[in-house]
């Protein structure tokens, strides 16, 4: 009987190991910044234009996101996740009030008067009326300001919608002078199943596999399973980092939605690990101010930002 109990333990041990490293290697961020096409950069921009498209001169309303899921969605997100207290309780603690700040996907500009010396900044054309401060209309990406110009700025729920997220936090920290703070919050780990609804939708929605892909939303989410996708990538990224100075930036491709805005995140073109994104500023001399301890390990708790501390010349 003992040795029956053995074998079963160690077969078991064995089936969750090879789970685990399946869900690992399946979960693992492979892709890098690549260059995208003309026809890609040309959707992304038209689908966030049309977002906040106003009525024409004739007063015949034009296709506007702003009256659909889309604004309606992230609009009641912002009101439920508190963000402009969050924003607001980071500038006191930061003292930001007049420094120099930047936001890199300002939107429809509700945090504009956090702070005095503002700068936004969006891709889409239709959101200058939003502003009573600064606004510039441009592409992280390739941002149209010199070296050194924000002493700090933040950025919500963008990063995960830039095709090359890495090329954007190059960017950022070039305009952002030595010492000085920035404070990203995107929606860390977006998952393929937005872009479907399967979370929203009715199963009679979906065929055979899309019924089944409902079905397993609850497994994919809970927190054996994020740990099995988590913590070994975030090892091995980890052991990487310390070998070859600065690291690139990982990160798993989605399909956007650009034409059904399900949820929030249908829109979203990448996937982004909150520990990666760490590992990206710290190898390049940076430093992370709210990840001490647990949240600065391979364990790190889900912290909606990442506030990190440019040291240019450490870099």
């Amino acid at each position: 009987m003992f040795r029956a109990l053995r074998r079963i333990v160690i077969w078991s041990a064995i089936a969750v190991t090879a789970a685990v490293v399946a869900v690992a290697a399946v979960e693992f961020p492979y892709d890098t910044d690549a260059p995208i096409s003309a026809q890609e950069a040309e959707k992304e921009r038209s689908y966030y234009a049309d977002a906040y498209k106003q009525a024409n001169s004739t007063g015949e309303q034009a296709p506007s996101a702003y009256d659909t899921r889309y604004i309606q969605i992230a609009t009641k997100a912002a009101e439920i996740g508190h963000i402009d207290q969050q924003v607001a309780d980071l500038v006191n603690r930061y003292g930001l009030r007049k420094q120099r700040i930047l936001e890199i996907g300002s939107g429809r500009g509700y945090l504009q008067d956090m702070a005095d010396d503002y700068t936004g900044l969006d891709i889409s054309p239709n959101v200058g009326r939003f502003y009573h401060k600064k606004f510039v209309l441009g592409s992280a990406t390739a941002l149209p300001f010199p070296d050194n110009s924000f002493d700090a700025g933040w950025s919500v729920w963008v990063f995960e919608h830039i095709p090359n997220p890495e090329q954007a936090l190059l960017e950022w920290r070039r305009v952002t002078r030595d010492g000085g703070l920035i404070l990203l919050a995107p929606a860390w780990s977006a998952t393929a199943w937005p872009p479907n609804g399967y979370r929203v939708r009715p199963y009679s929605d979906f065929d055979l596999t899309g019924k089944l892909m409902k079905a397993s939303t609850p497994i994919r989410f809970s927190p054996p399973f994020l740990a099995a996708s988590k913590v070994p990538m975030r090892f091995l990224r980890s052991v990487a980092s310390h070998f070859g100075g600065p690291t690139r930036l990982h990160y798993t491709r989605l399909n956007p939605n650009y034409k059904e805005y399900w949820e929030a995140d249908s829109d979203a073109v990448n996937s982004l690990d909150r520990y990666e994104v760490l590992l990206w500023f710290r190898s390049r001399g940076d430093e992370c101010l709210n990840c001490e301890g647990v949240s600065g390990s391979i364990l790190m708790r889900s912290d909606p930002w990442l506030i990190i501390r440019v040291h240019k010349k450490a870099g």
